[in-house]
């Protein structure tokens, strides 16, 4: 796609969720056609891409149907058919990332491996076919907790991950096939996209440190940049891009990475599409993680991802307790606050925990936006 007019492109994005339509804002100014496929006709993308086509991802009828319309395809979740996605680019459609990298991310067994294969550092692990099979490796002494146990197909945002510290704890575990990982003396999770076109040019948005809500794993809090030493930084940027050369990435990867207290850095997980730790770049990079994405697929020259100042930013997330149409409670307060960028995703309804948003503060200092952060917590609240 060396020329082209942009205003004729129509790109298809699968599924609907914050993730497309935050893609979608970016598009428009480049006056891209957009469709998107999604099984809800509530989905935040929905009344803002060029045409919506309700159906299900899972769908080989649906996924291959939609993509006859398109001229570009990608997506913003790794759950899709690629039974549809591998037929559709033996046909000649562009797909990025490519369908083979998406069948090594939903089965996180797979992933492992592929780390083990090409020397990523990563923690150690075995594969289990059933919950019945680890506790017997157990009882027979071959493994021994501490450890985490994770589903092979089917988690995110922190579902089917289950920590098991002791023995009393295995009835617990979940069922199916899984992965056993090591427990790490974690001392901070980082994260780092790094964006790869046609072409092989690469590049890295700065790290971000991520902190959890300890009670579902799922983002709270991120801070950039990271309260790392630039050789550790400088150490994770090139696993990432190591990772996405050899993944023969076009788009974008999230690597998610472990900081022991050794100082030694493990991929814990990637994603090949924007991600949730790279909202910020919307007001806080020369380039957004969004637009880089565009300039990707699209064989264009990547942006620059240079910093103009230190981010915060926190999820707004359903509060426990609350199910129904949502309500946003103190959101004329948050924006009294100097800095603060607030982005709804449009679900109409709230439940526990569900991402319903986010808010980026940008500041000069640092510690003055983790302040402003930790006052926005107590101040917005998702509510029904």
């Amino acid at each position: 796609m060396k020329e082209f007019s942009v205003s004729e492109i129509k790109l298809g994005i699968i599924a609907g969720g914050q993730l497309s339509k935050m893609l979608i804002q970016e598009a428009t100014k480049w006056d891209i056609k957009t469709y998107v496929l999604d099984s809800d006709e509530h989905c935040p993308a929905k009344d803002i891409a060029t045409f919506f086509v309700r159906g299900d991802r899972l769908n080989f009828t649906d996924v291959y149907s939609f993509g006859k319309m398109v001229d570009v395809l990608t997506f913003e979740i790794e759950s899709i058919n690629t039974d549809a996605l591998f037929k559709l680019k033996d046909e000649g459609l562009i797909i990025h990332p490519d369908p083979f990298v998406l069948t090594l991310i939903q089965d996180k067994g797979k992933q492992k491996e592929f780390y083990r294969d090409n020397n990523i550092p990563t923690s150690n692990f075995h594969l289990f076919d059933s919950k019945e099979d680890i506790i017997k490796s157990v009882y027979e002494n071959k493994l021994t907790p501490p450890f985490v146990q994770k589903i092979r197909k089917g988690g995110y945002d922190g579902r089917g991950v289950k920590v098991v510290d002791n023995q009393s704890q295995l009835d617990e575990l979940l069922p199916g096939a899984s992965i056993i990982e090591d427990k790490i003396d974690i001392k901070k999770e980082i994260s780092i996209i790094v964006a790869r076109n046609k072409n092989g040019e690469t590049e890295t948005f700065p790290a971000v440190e991520m902190i959890f809500n300890e009670k579902e794993n799922i983002l709270d809090k991120l801070i950039c940049p990271a309260y790392i030493s630039k050789s550790i930084e400088k150490k994770a940027a090139n696993i990432a891009v190591h990772l996405a050369e050899k993944l023969n990435i076009i788009g974008l990867l999230a690597v998610e990475f472990f900081v022991d207290r050794r100082n030694n850095i493990l991929v814990n997980e990637i994603a090949p599409r924007p991600h949730n730790s790279g909202h910020h770049t919307i007001e806080n990079n020369l380039t957004s993680q969004y637009e880089q994405h565009l300039r990707a697929i699209l064989d264009l020259p990547l942006g620059r991802t240079k910093m103009k100042s230190p981010a915060v930013m926190i999820n707004l997330l359903g509060e426990d307790g609350y199910n129904g149409h949502v309500k946003y409670k103190g959101f004329r307060e948050a924006l009294s606050i100097e800095g603060v960028k607030i982005h709804l995703y449009g679900k109409k309804i709230t439940k526990p925990y569900r991402k319903m948003g986010h808010i980026t503060i940008i500041s000069d200092n640092l510690k003055d936006a983790i302040s402003k952060a930790d006052k926005l917590k107590k101040i917005v609240r998702v509510i029904s």
